[in-house]
């Protein structure tokens, strides 16, 4: 953590933990006397003119600040949406802000429950057939009623190629949530039967992330045109944006179905406008919810939260998160090349010790490739002990001894490399090089863009990489592929594997399991590939932080997601 950044946040807290030790739980009209400037007296004698100032005292009244009476909820997000086209977005901001805007076939709950929304009902006609039923009267914001040629053409333009026209001709980033799906037919006006090429058990937690749009709005105004005024039929009708999407203000949709049937309360959202606001400043962002201004904020920085529950009015909510954060190595340059240098720097790391000083124990250490929470995560696999002994006893197998100074030196040349990572993730990454460096590595921190990094890392340029990667499916499709899957260019195949890993084997078996319907059977295709993985430590696995947010006193049945979304739809402010 920097200077600033160490300024602001003791600053800040500080701030809070004044306000925690000095207000009062309820607003009180008190007494207090106070020294007022009396106005300026001026006295005239002759040609001449002196002034003089009387000071005065008096006593008077101090009110509390009013509570404001606004019915717009004000959701302080900690970055803009990469675009908010339901069916070419990759971030979490984007999707929380169009999950409000468009429903999906199914959607899902605070946790992992998977529950009926636009769809009635689905059912598997075979291992590769799915019929889904519509339910009749759902209506989108123009007042057009949703059916099936909607649902066909919302699935041909995500996974058919090129599909998407704007900027240029290209296929939807979203496609790799549809799986082996070959066609979607219309059977009748509320019936749609989606044809896989090969069986799809993961089908309902990906469908969550499908959302519908209207065939006739998106044919008239094309995708320029859904960009700049979306059309759905979520909760919220959308009203406007800044550029940058840097807001993004919505109020309540009045014919709204009332969403998913099993997920109360059912019915029209309880606020009437919504404005989603990019705050990226951590600190500035607690400040706006203390001040009033906004009325939840997204990923509250740890240190704050025992300080924040002190807060009269304030509320702070976890829940288990959903994005693991690794550090990647590059294994195709050296030292990483070794997998006894890879091994032994996960031996280096005391997860423990960065969860209980950078997370204030809100994180669980990794042991391997999936999060702990997946619903296929293989509980035999522990995290790496922290050992420092192992680890320097596997560095001197590999080569690697320390000099007189203790500097690890190989060849008369030290271990030294630099870590990247984003500004989110900057404190963690400074701990971690802090850890190295005490048993004898030179590692320094390079914070990025994500954008402007992701590429070279998946040019190879980079060296190490701290980061995470989504896994709200809470299955290993949509996360295995993307991150330990060899680098399939122009497929979704190795997407986001900044390390270069490649084993054949292991991308076998996580092919296999996408496809594969017996449950017990794809656990142990699972599990074997988490084992060579682990073994084969393509990066130090570090942690899954909890989702931390925070909200004012005035909202209500407010419940933060383990996927991140801000379902707004049953959110009240009193």
């Amino acid at each position: 953590m920097n200077r600033v950044r160490i300024i602001q946040v003791t600053l800040l807290a500080a701030t809070l933990w004044l306000l925690a030790a000095c207000a009062a739980p309820t607003a009180q009209v008190v007494e207090k006397t106070v020294v007022v400037e009396k106005p300026v007296e001026k006295i005239v004698e002759k040609t001449v003119v002196a002034e003089k100032t009387v000071i005065v005292e008096k006593t008077v009244v101090v009110q509390p600040t009013a509570v404001p009476g606004r019915d717009t909820l004000v959701v302080a997000l900690a970055r803009a949406p990469q675009g908010i086209d339901p069916a070419d977005h990759s971030s979490r901001e984007a999707e929380t802000v169009i999950r409000n805007v468009y429903d999906g076939l199914v959607t899902r709950d605070a946790t992992s429950g998977v529950h009926m929304e636009i769809a009635e009902s689905v059912k598997w006609l075979d291992t590769k057939t799915l019929e889904i039923k519509l339910r009749k009267g759902v209506k989108f914001h123009d007042g057009s009623e949703l059916k099936a040629d909607d649902v066909v053409f919302t699935f041909d333009r995500v996974f058919k190629t090129n599909a998407i026209e704007f900027p240029q001709p290209h296929t939807a980033l979203r496609k790799g949530f549809l799986g082996p799906l070959g066609t979607a037919e219309k059977k009748d006006d509320y019936t749609v039967v989606m044809n896989f090429t090969a069986p799809w058990p993961a089908a309902m937690q990906l469908l969550v992330h499908t959302q519908i749009v209207s065939k006739a709005y998106v044919q008239k105004v094309g995708t320029k045109g859904l960009i700049e005024k979306p059309l759905g039929t979520g909760p919220f009708k959308f009203v406007s944006s800044k550029t940058g999407l840097e807001e993004v203000v919505l109020e309540r949709f009045a014919d709204y179905y009332g969403g998913a049937p099993t997920l109360t309360p059912v019915g029209k959202s309880c606020v009437s406008r919504a404005v989603f606001r990019v705050i990226p400043e951590n600190s500035t962002r607690v400040a706006a919810l203390l001040a009033g201004e906004v009325d939840v904020i997204a990923e509250v920085p740890a240190e704050l939260v025992d300080t924040l529950k002190k807060v009269p009015g304030v509320q702070v909510k976890t829940v288990p998160g959903t994005r693991p954060i690794w550090m990647e190595f590059n294994v195709k340059q050296a030292p990483f090349d070794d997998p006894k240098v890879r091994q032994a720097l996960n031996y280096a790391v005391d997860k423990n010790l960065i969860i209980k000083k950078v997370y204030n124990g809100l994180a669980q250490p990794l042991a391997g490739a999936l999060m702990p929470t997946n619903n296929f995560a293989d509980p035999s696999l522990k995290p790496y002990a922290y050992d420092k002994a192992k680890a320097l006893a596997l560095l001197k197998e590999a080569g690697w001894v320390p000099d007189a100074s203790g500097m690890l030196m190989k060849d008369g040349k030290p271990l030294a490399f630099v870590i990247d990572t984003i500004d989110s993730i900057r404190p963690l990454t400074e701990a971690l090089a802090t850890l190295l460096r005490d048993i004898g590595v030179d590692a320094s921190v390079r914070v990025w863009e994500y954008n402007v990094v992701r590429t070279k890392l998946l040019a190879g340029e980079r060296q190490a990489y701290v980061g995470d990667w989504g896994d709200s499916a809470f299955d290993p499709v949509g996360h295995m592929e993307a991150k330990w899957h060899s680098l399939v260019t122009g497929s979704t195949y190795g997407r986001g594997n900044f390390s270069g890993y490649s084993n054949a084997r292991v991308d076998k078996l996580i092919k296999d399991g996408e496809i594969e319907n017996d449950a017990a059977k794809r656990k142990a295709i699972y599990n074997e590939a988490q084992k060579l993985i682990y073994d084969e430590a393509p990066a130090i696995f570090l942690v899954l932080p909890e989702a931390i947010e925070a909200a004012g006193a005035r909202v209500q049945n407010w419940t933060p997601a383990s996927d991140s979304r801000e379902n707004l739809h049953d959110v009240c402010l009193k």
